[in-house]
């Protein structure tokens, strides 16, 4: 049946040109644009995950940024950290040099005065963008990462880089909580003094040997060995008493000019007087006499003829020691107090009570006061950190601890610019402080050269994530153009056959006509 009302062929062939149109159309965006899906309208979920992905790549273009800064940041800090470790082992030879006596002193203490003000100076110009990590002791977060979970959420990641403080500063003691229970002190005689003050001086430790039961006729031998040196008395071949063999072996001890040991003797006991320092002596005696018997400081040592063993002479030194139980927070600050003047070491992050008995003395080592020596030692029983305090002067001093939570930490360089190498007690100090200033900078340098690396891996990641997650955006949304040049020729043919469908389809009803001629 034919219809001039209704062209139904012509409307097929309509519908075919406007989709054969509609797919060219989309085929030409795709090539203009180069992606095939370019809206939400050509594929809404994958549209919507590539821009979530688009986003993230600009979150991490950001991030490149920051880690950048930072690594610049802290390759300064390294570098100044190293250059002050290098200045410090110039200091080292020149303080090693002091230790002779005829060199010439004051010369070499221009010279560690001069790398003083080098390395104040190389610390204070330490900074990037006014950054200072060789100051202070706030840690730096460097943005290094965004972490998108499951849900959706994203949390940001950070690397944190602590500070190294190596300035001189002397650090504020806090007014917090007490600390006095981490730090006791105790008097050079070895009685427990507890925190609230002893007396210590020059006075020196004596250790009593009474003699008992000599045997009067017989050449008898007697060792006296006192820190680690032997001292050896023959007795009488008849007429010894108790007497005369404790005077014969006082004057052979006196003889051997043992350091720091003196003795005397009265009657039938002998008094050995110890004033070394830091040292505890250890005194022995084995004799031949089978007979003699001895007594340490009035209780019974040794049966007759064994002498004794194992006996010892306390070091001179008054003593703070820090707990074995207790931690140590950022802001604890320990006092130590001589003849009542303060001397303060405030712990930084991360700090033991190691950190703090080196403080301590190295800060009391350069106040330089006269007579007052220090040294650090560890207890071997208990673990804990001890710090030795000696007087050698002539006059008794009050000595207390103390401690409080709450400060500002002192710099690690503390005391620096006070070592004086003038003197004897002054370059003994400096020795000892030195290396603890040393290790200090080599633990800044390492610690910086660890964030260094750490930042340069989180760097070359973040580079390769953001590449591969271009990579995954364009393979959801770009256009395959092989394939789109390939299905632009079809179309283009499909386009030009269905307009001529179309046209053939319109002249359908002019054959109607003929039906009328």
């Amino acid at each position: 049946m034919s219809s001039i009302l209704t062209n139904t062929s012509a409307m097929v062939a309509l519908q075919t040109l406007k989709q054969v149109n509609m797919n060219l159309q989309g085929v030409q965006s795709e090539i203009s644009t180069g992606k095939s899906i370019s809206s939400a309208k050509d594929n809404s979920a994958v549209w919507a995950i590539s821009k979530v992905m688009e986003s993230d790549v600009k979150g991490f273009n950001a991030i490149s940024e920051s880690l950048a800064l930072g690594e610049s940041t802290v390759a300064v800090a390294r570098n100044a950290s190293e250059t002050v470790t290098d200045l410090l082992v110039q200091m080292k030879e020149k303080i090693v040099g002091a230790q002779e006596e005829n060199v010439d002193r004051a010369k070499l203490q221009n010279d560690i005065t001069a790398l003083t003000d080098q390395i104040s100076s190389v610390v204070g110009a330490a900074q990037f963008n006014g950054l200072n990590l060789l100051q202070g002791t706030d840690d730096m977060n460097i943005l290094s990462s965004l972490d998108r979970a499951s849900d959706g959420t994203v949390t940001a990641s950070d690397i944190t880089v602590a500070r190294q403080d190596l300035s001189f500063d002397a650090g504020v003691y806090g007014t917090g909580a007490a600390l006095t229970g981490n730090i006791t002190a105790v008097d050079g005689a070895g009685s427990l003094a507890g925190v609230a003050g002893t007396e210590f001086s020059s006075a020196a430790n004596t250790m009593t040997v009474q003699l008992a039961a000599v045997t009067a006729a017989a050449s008898n031998t007697y060792n006296l060995q006192v820190a680690g040196e032997t001292v050896t008395f023959t007795s009488d071949a008849a007429g010894n008493t108790a007497d005369s063999v404790a005077a014969g072996i006082t004057a052979a001890l006196n003889a051997a000019g043992i350091e720091d040991i003196t003795a005397t003797v009265s009657t039938d006991t002998i008094t050995i007087s110890s004033t070394s320092k830091f040292d505890d002596v250890e005194v022995n005696l084995s004799t031949t006499d089978s007979t003699a018997t001895a007594n340490v400081n009035g209780a019974g040592a040794g049966g007759a003829g064994a002498g004794f063993t194992g006996e010892s002479i306390a070091a001179r030194a008054s003593t703070m020691t820090f707990s074995n139980t207790a931690g140590v927070s950022e802001g604890d600050g320990y006092r130590v107090s001589i003849g009542g003047v303060t001397y303060d070491y405030v712990a930084g992050k991360n700090e033991t009570f190691e950190d703090v008995a080196r403080g301590l003395k190295t800060v009391i080592d350069g106040a330089a006061v006269a007579g007052i020596s220090t040294k650090v030692t560890q207890d071997e029983a208990t673990g804990s950190w001890v710090l030795q305090l000696d007087n050698d002067s002539a006059t008794d001093l009050a000595l207390t601890g103390d401690g409080a939570a709450g400060g500002e930490a002192t710099g690690g360089l503390v005391g620096l610019d006070d070592i004086d190498v003038t003197t004897d007690e002054g370059v003994e100090a400096a020795l000892a402080n030195i290396e603890t200033m040393i290790d200090n900078s080599i633990d800044a340098a390492a610690e910086f050269g660890s964030a260094q690396g750490r930042i340069e891996t989180q760097s070359d990641f973040i580079s390769k994530l953001t590449d591969s997650l271009k990579a995954g955006i364009g393979s959801l949304v770009d256009a395959d153009m092989e394939e789109a040049s390939a299905r632009l020729q079809a179309l283009q043919v499909q386009q030009q056959l269905a307009t001529q469908s179309l046209s053939i389809a319109n002249q359908a009803p002019q054959n109607v006509l003929s039906l009328f001629r």
